[in-house]
């Protein structure tokens, strides 16, 4: 069996890191073109141009597209019959010394500090970061290692709902978040806003927060109700009266997904989360011998993540 070479794992961890920083992918560009035609407010249209400008200055110059390069963290799906030099814990390591290598090149602001003492070792590697999230691909021999620089201060709420509030009771949710974001500073919009309902309060998060990062604009959920519903919050996002750098129009949401999640029966954890106006993210399919292909779409939600099929019932 070829193994995975260790050390294409960390160059292809490189590089995602620049192409994220750096790229925005083209999904989300295609979704702003699409908010500026129906956009009504004059100055929300000129700082969606000027968005488009700096992002074509980044990709030219090959320089971050932001100052605030966010919190790099990492998602790794793991083909069941994939082999990787040294193991598992090599993976990460070389995905740590890749985070440092980027700070100093590309260069990335190093963020990270000790949330007590302020420490910084201006590599954005320290006690816990960055995150590296785990999957598992059946029928598959590569790894795919996905980057997101997300901003790490705002833009993200939870709420424990109940039954009874229904459809509702999310509606209310995400008008309050979202109005609340726009009035006090807290997202960078146009964003993608992604929506966790259900599970346990971590598991809420963590979907709520990989639906916004992990999906790419106009990828709808497979459940013909819930995508129903993610039109219908995005719509409902975009008529608060909002739009880019918290000026008056009509585009606070530039897509709008949902993750779900098999709940406790007495309640309806919710999360939401928006991805700024980069949305800077990467990914990179490593094969055995150590071919690399890289893309935009991290293909992260396979039937297989979403668990779907129930093969067993009690009698």
């Amino acid at each position: 069996m070829n193994r995975i070479p260790i050390r294409k794992v960390e160059e292809a961890a490189f590089e995602i890191m620049k192409r994220a920083a750096i790229d925005i992918p083209e999904d989300y560009k295609l979704g702003i073109l699409e908010a500026q035609k129906k956009e009504t407010g004059k100055l929300a249209r000129f700082v969606i141009k000027a968005m488009q400008d700096n992002w074509d200055a980044a990709t030219e110059d090959r320089r971050p597209m932001c100052a605030d390069t966010g919190v790099p963290r990492y998602y790794v799906k793991v083909g069941n019959e994939a082999s990787i030099e040294n193991g598992f814990t090599a993976i990460e390591r070389v995905l740590r010394k890749a985070t440092a290598d980027a700070t100093t090149a590309i260069p990335l602001r190093p963020n990270r500090v000790h949330p007590l003492w302020r420490t910084d070792h201006n590599n954005n590697v320290g006690i816990n970061a960055p995150e590296v999230e785990w999957t598992f691909e059946p029928d598959a021999d590569w790894i795919d290692i996905t980057t997101v620089h997300k901003g790490g201060l705002f833009g993200t709420d939870y709420r424990m709902l109940f039954p009874g509030d229904g459809i509702d009771g999310i509606k209310r949710f995400v008008l309050d978040t979202l109005i609340q974001f726009g009035k006090r500073g807290l997202a960078c919009q146009p964003a993608i806003v992604g929506i966790g309902l259900g599970g346990s309060k971590d598991t809420c998060m963590n979907l709520g927060k990989q639906a916004a990062c992990l999906r790419t604009v106009g990828n709808r959920n497979p459940d013909p109700k819930i995508a129903a519903l993610e039109m219908e919050l995005k719509d409902l996002g975009n008529s608060i009266g909002m739009s880019a750098m918290g000026f008056v129009g009509s585009s606070m949401v530039v897509d709008c997904h949902i993750e779900v999640g098999y709940t406790h029966t007495g309640g309806m954890p919710i999360s939401l989360h928006c991805f700024c106006l980069s949305s800077r993210r990467a990914t990179a399919r490593i094969h055995p011998g150590g071919e690399i292909e890289y893309r935009t779409d991290p293909q992260w939600f396979t039937p297989y993540m979403r668990r779907e099929t129930v093969e067993w019932n009690n009698a």
